[in-house]
């Protein structure tokens, strides 16, 4: 057996050393190691004791990795800690192997994934298994130990440099630099003008680091996906020395990503930039902290414990003292309770300068254009937006951004419009191309004998449109361009200055090497019209972020939106990220919905649903706290049946406070490890903050 050391510290004094099973011999000093076994179950999240045998008593220190024995089987685990006594009743078994004597587990990061597990209900297994890249043990022959972190060097533009920062445009943004590079830890909300050239947001980020590298510190920039890495790393070269960045992607294979891992680790490299996972990076002697485009799903981690990068960030932040610097050219409504809450300081920009550097914004439903062009409303590319398109690729490429990917990715019966339905899953029914049969979404299974189940209709039409049939009717209406797609797993990171019409799903808009001379945003009513509270939120941002790659207006510059809501399209014409934030922010305060107030969602069968909140809401009677909650109701389905039976399932939601989260979330955790010893019921899901379940 093994000890379990929940038990704090101070209550283990004056217990004697328990004896060793197997007779083995163990260390004199620190006989006792605390290991945390890798395992998912909520009640094994706590550390456990085991001897040090003599052998391996200079190799298991702290952070190390270990191989132990439990409950008869060999599981992996961390070294947490070295003690000199137990409060075990027992003989304690001893640690079966040290798998690499290099301490992967910091201090640091080990506090940091003990408080993601503490804010997002989770185990710090889990946390962990983000924290840490899996290990390639040729590597780790190369790992030269910690090392002294090397002087800073400026780069070819040193922070600060009077008329070459890409600050300058932005009010406080010399301030916050020179801060930064003074050794301070200025917290600051930014939204970047322009998404390409020299003033384009790799360039502020970059030089945000910079900064914070002439200090003496380390810095660690979080993006959405490899594209922006790719750019933001870039961006780096011109301002530190390359040897400085280590990059972490999963995208990059595992070698590469233990390698930089190690540098950081050693201190070889004191920049950290990467994907969701590099929140956990243990860069040494962290001065800054930097996340892009928030509000983008990527940065939420599709596993356990669901953390989002921003959170995690935010806890880094606030335990090691640093910068903070959250950067997109939208604002998420999380962003904006901190700068109201006056945690971040808003970077302004000018009126006039704003007007300088983005492009002019036209819309379609106003009264000036429904009056020259009355189907405006009705039309998918009205005349004002082929006008910009004709006129645009004249100067340079065009971006066309639409919402859909595939061909038609939706049919409806042509008789009464209600979506076609697969015969076999009742899954949603597409076209892949012009020629293709009907097809299933999801089980692939054709649909040639398709009949309406409400009118017996036999002829379907295009639901929705998707980029390839946007770019086969762009090319018929713009004989001789080139047409460009980029969408799915054909994602395109650039195109050059060439005319050619570039058309886009969201998400999936390549940079222009001089900037689109237009761009058309289409489908934004039915991006609008999405059953999500933050349909809005996140279209506004996809709008803006294809925007900030069109010319500025006096360069001829125009951005032409088709969709009707007054609010999102009125925040794109002004150019006021901040002020739709606000708005929306007020909205859900008064509403009581996130980020006003946190959400928790259990989702499983009803029997288990039930079982869980109850057993919590009786745990938060007792200390006298009361949450709203709603359900349990049937989870709707947006994919297909995988597994169990998935159309079984309930959920249900509980908000709270902030000022009770700490406590609920404490109630939520304990009574989930506590249902799960037990074995009562079938397990539930647990999720807080998800963005997906409103």
């Amino acid at each position: 057996m093994v000890a379990d050391s929940s038990v704090q510290p101070s209550l283990l004094q004056g217990f004697p050393p328990r004896p060793v099973q197997s007779g083995v011999a163990v260390a004199e000093e620190l006989p006792v190691a605390r290991v945390l076994i890798e395992s998912g179950l909520p009640h094994l999240d706590r550390p456990f004791d085991y001897a040090v045998p003599v052998a391996l008593d200079q190799a298991a220190q702290p952070g190390v990795r270990v191989k132990v024995k439990f409950n008869g089987q060999d599981l992996s685990g961390f070294v947490l800690d070295r003690v000199a006594q137990s409060d075990a009743g027992h003989a304690l078994v001893p640690l079966a192997k040290v798998v690499s004597p290099v301490p992967v587990l910091t201090p640091a990061v080990k506090d940091l994934a003990t408080a993601v597990a503490a804010r997002y209900a989770g185990t710090v297994s889990d946390v962990l298994r983000l924290a840490v890249p899996p290990r390639v043990a040729r590597l780790e022959k190369e790992y030269p130990g910690p090392v002294d972190t090397p002087d800073a060097e400026g780069g070819q533009n040193p922070p600060g440099t009077p008329g070459s920062s890409a600050w300058a445009a932005y009010g406080t943004g010399g301030a916050f630099l020179r801060h930064l590079a003074a050794g301070g830890s200025p917290r600051a909300a930014v939204n970047p003008l322009q998404g390409y050239g020299p003033a384009g947001w790799p360039e502020l980020l970059a030089q945000a680091a910079a900064a914070a590298y002439a200090s003496g510190r380390g810095a660690l920039l979080v993006v959405p996906d490899y594209r922006d890495l790719d750019r933001l790393e870039q961006a780096l070269k011109e301002q530190v020395p390359e040897t400085a960045v280590a990059r972490l992607t999963a995208d990059d294979g595992p070698t590469p990503r233990y390698r930089n891992f190690l540098r950081l680790l050693a201190g070889t490299a004191s920049i950290a930039i990467g994907t969701r996972s590099a929140a956990f990076a243990p860069v040494q002697d962290l001065g800054l902290v930097a996340c892009w485009d928030d509000g983008d799903d990527l940065h939420i981690e599709q596993r356990a414990p669901y953390a989002h990068a921003r959170e995690v960030l935010l806890l880094r932040a606030e335990q090691e003292g640093t910068a903070c610097l959250l950067a997109g050219h939208a604002r998420s409504t999380e962003v904006q309770r901190l700068v109201e809450a006056g945690w971040a300081v808003q970077v302004e920009t000018g009126r006039a300068t704003v007007r300088r550097t983005v492009p002019r914004v036209v819309s379609t439903a106003d009264s000036f254009e429904q009056e020259r062009d009355p189907l405006a409303a009705i039309a998918r590319l009205p005349h004002a937006a082929w006008q910009a398109a004709k006129e645009g690729l004249e100067r340079g490429p065009v971006l066309v951004q639409v919402a859909r990917a595939g061909y038609a990715p939706s049919l409806v019966c042509e008789t009464c419009r209600e979506p076609a339905r697969c015969g076999n899953c009742q899954g949603p029914l597409a076209l892949a191309g012009v020629s293709a049969l009907p097809q299933c979404r999801w089980c692939s299974t054709p649909a040639p004998d398709w009949k309406c189940s409400h009118c017996c209709g036999r002829r379907l039409r295009k639901g929705a449109t998707g980029v390839l049939r946007t770019a086969e009717e762009l090319g018929r209406a713009f004989p001789g361009t080139t047409v460009i797609t980029s969408s799915g797993d054909q994602v395109k990171a650039a195109v050059g200055t060439s005319k050619a019409l570039v058309v886009a799903t969201v998400g999936a808009e390549p940079v222009a090497e001089a900037g689109y001379a237009a761009a058309l945003l289409l489908d934004g009513d039915s991006m609008l019209r999405r059953e999500t509270l933050r349909a809005g939120e996140d279209t506004v941002r996809r709008w803006f972020n294809a925007a900030a790659l069109v010319r500025p207006g006096p360069d001829g510059g125009l951005v032409v939106v088709t969709a009707t809501d007054t609010a999102a399209t009125g925040a794109l014409l002004r150019w006021d990220p901040a002020g739709y934030a606000q708005r929306e922010l007020s909205l859900r305060m008064e509403l009581q919905l996130p980020p006003a107030v946190r959400i928790a969602s259990v989702t499983g069968p009803r029997a288990a649903v039930e079982h869980y909140t109850g057993a919590v809401e009786a745990d938060l009677a007792r200390v006298g706290i009361a949450v709203r909650t709603a359900g349990p109701a049937p989870l709707l389905l947006t994919a297909p049946p995988s597994g169990r039976r998935a159309a079984e399932d309930v959920r249900t939601l509980l908000f709270f406070p902030y000022g009770q989260a700490t406590a609920v979330v404490r109630i939520l955790r304990v009574t989930r490890a506590a249902v799960a010893a037990k074995r009562a019921t079938e397990p539930v899901q647990l999720r807080l903050d998800g963005v997906d379940v409103l």
